[in-house]
């Protein structure tokens, strides 16, 4: 009997023993909350389930199952990086993207010389009109405009073009006969920077049956970056934007012209303003 109350002298908790329970439980909630409806919810419950099997015998000293379980886990850690490696990738680049919206980013993005990329004016109509094109003849696109986050490990999977761009090339790029048309092309600020990259594809399974893989392929990406997506259909010539995993249909090519021109360069914007008022 006093070795059990021995064992469980722990429960006598300070205040940081609950500060540390808390932020252990808020941990653990934001986890499943990230992962929950994955193949990795199950591992990470079978996991937390071992680990609090390891607290519970180490709480009543029973020596040979608390180092048995400690190097599984242990050994585990490697293995769970490995499994885990596309989630952990996307988690810590939507860390690394929100961080950025705190004060100190813009700060942080002084030091470390990082400049927001933006559109020109010049690049939004020779895009658009690109698409119109591309369209009307149901030639299939995907063209990827990174924002703040950098597609360098995207970029690596295709072959780097770095160009100016014009309608002309991106529908030759696009061309079914091109060796370049299979992949998507990656558009920075006025340059076309790669073409023939390899997207990562959606998990989702709520996805219509109507999309293919160029659909699946933007929506992926969206969900680990922040860039925008042009798709055209190569079955039906549609256009589709996608941003941040959402799919909007476009109507009009004047519509993917106002979603682009959000992305406007303002030194741009205010000198295409400022010829206005001359010619006016």
């Amino acid at each position: 009997m006093i070795t059990l109350l021995t064992n469980l002298s722990f429960l006598r908790l300070s205040f940081t023993d609950i500060l540390d329970i808390v932020m252990v439980a808020f941990l653990i909630y934001y986890v499943i909350r990230w992962i929950r409806g994955s193949t990795a919810m199950n591992i990470f419950i079978a996991v937390l389930l071992l680990f609090m099997l390891r607290v519970l015998v180490e709480v009543f000293n029973m020596k040979l199952m608390s180092t048995l379980l400690g190097t599984f886990l242990d050994l585990g850690v490697l293995a769970l990086i490995i499994i885990f490696q596309p989630e952990i990738r996307h988690f810590l680049i939507k860390f690394g993207s929100n961080g950025f919206n705190f004060k100190a980013g813009s700060w942080l993005k002084r030091f470390f010389k990082i400049q927001d990329k933006k559109l020109g004016l010049q690049a939004v109509n020779e895009i658009t009109e690109a698409c119109r094109s591309m369209s009307a003849e149901k030639t299939g696109a995907l063209i990827v405009l990174p924002n703040k986050n950098p597609l360098d490990y995207i970029i690596e999977t295709g072959d780097r073009i770095d160009a100016i761009i014009s309608r002309r090339l991106i529908m030759n790029l696009f061309f079914k006969n091109s060796p370049l048309h299979d992949g998507a092309m990656i558009i920075n600020k006025d340059r076309i920077v790669a073409a023939r990259c390899t997207l990562p594809i959606t998990e989702q399974t709520n996805i219509p049956a109507s999309f293919g893989m160029r659909h699946k392929a933007a929506i992926g990406i969206t969900e680990e970056s922040d860039a925008g997506v042009i798709v055209v259909s190569e079955e039906t010539g549609g256009i589709s934007y996608v941003y941040k995993g959402e799919l909007t249909h476009i109507n009009n090519i004047n519509e993917l012209k106002l979603i682009l021109s959000s992305t406007l360069d303002n030194s741009e914007v205010n000198q295409n303003k400022n010829e206005v008022e001359v010619d006016g």
